[in-house]
């Protein structure tokens, strides 16, 4: 669970609400004609830019910004100069015995104890980060176009409110609800894109960053092995993927 995802949009929405509970009470910020025409128009809109799958899937992208699990910088230093120094002992094939919980630095490991040339170790594992880095950035436009798409809505839907009450002006009691819709649904679009649209965007590119570099490092641990590279210069190379204060710390005891 990421924390700060969790607590970043719970204390935005916490302090909205509350600004609303202070302002007379949360009913009269609430008006289901202005939630569907940013709610459902912006979600239909998003879906002309994007395929049905995408749009469906949009769900699990957002869950990620909450939920996800990636292995530790260090702890894969640790486990490839371990590798390292089992490989110039027994060989390859003493990685067989390896307990790897990544997959993508097992396929690496696989790959390396079946023997493959090292140019195309590095194909293969190039082109996995390269989908990696696709699938991502297809979720962080799809929720940036969202967030670009909302206040256009809230500002159709605050045109339709303002035509409604200027056609209506002779009558008194209609006024308030068309100015109502004129009014929440410039709310609700810039709710929608800056509390959850564009937040979640920037959150999965985080995430993209993250992923990414953390297979990199495991690419070139890997090659390093199956360049039969010393554990502790594979070492010293790795922690260059760690923040300077990380670095010195030392992760193994290998040779």
């Amino acid at each position: 669970m990421d924390l700060a995802t969790l607590i970043g949009i719970l204390g935005a929405f916490g302090f909205v609400i509350g600004a609303m509970v202070s302002s007379g009470g949360l009913s009269i910020f609430i008006d289901v004609p202005s939630i569907l025409i940013v709610g459902c128009g912006s979600l239909f809109v998003v879906m002309m830019k994007f395929n049905l799958a995408s749009v469906i899937g949009a769900g699990k992208i957002f869950v990620k910004a909450f939920m996800f699990k990636l292995d530790k910088p260090e702890e894969l230093i640790e486990q490839s100069v371990n590798m390292a120094d089992a490989a110039r002992k027994g060989g390859f094939l003493a990685l067989e015995e390896a307990q790897i919980s990544n997959p993508f630095m097992q396929r690496a490991v696989d790959m390396l104890v079946d023997g493959h040339d090292g140019d195309v170790v590095r194909e293969a594992l190039e082109k996995d980060i390269g989908l990696t880095e696709e699938r991502h950035k297809a979720g962080v436009s799809l929720f940036t176009a969202l967030g670009d798409v909302a206040p256009a809505m809230g500002m159709i839907g605050t045109l339709v409110g303002l035509v409604a009450m200027l056609s209506n002006m002779d009558d008194p009691k209609s006024i308030g609800p068309a100015m109502a819709v004129a009014l929440l649904t410039t709310l609700y679009g810039a709710m929608l894109a800056n509390m959850v649209a564009i937040p979640i965007a920037d959150k999965l590119a985080l995430r993209m960053t993250e992923e990414v570099m953390v297979k990199n490092l495991i690419m070139d641990a890997v090659l390093a092995i199956q360049d039969g590279q010393n554990p502790r210069v594979i070492e010293t190379f790795l922690k260059n993927y760690l923040n300077e204060g990380k670095r010195q710390i030392d992760t193994t005891g290998g040779e």
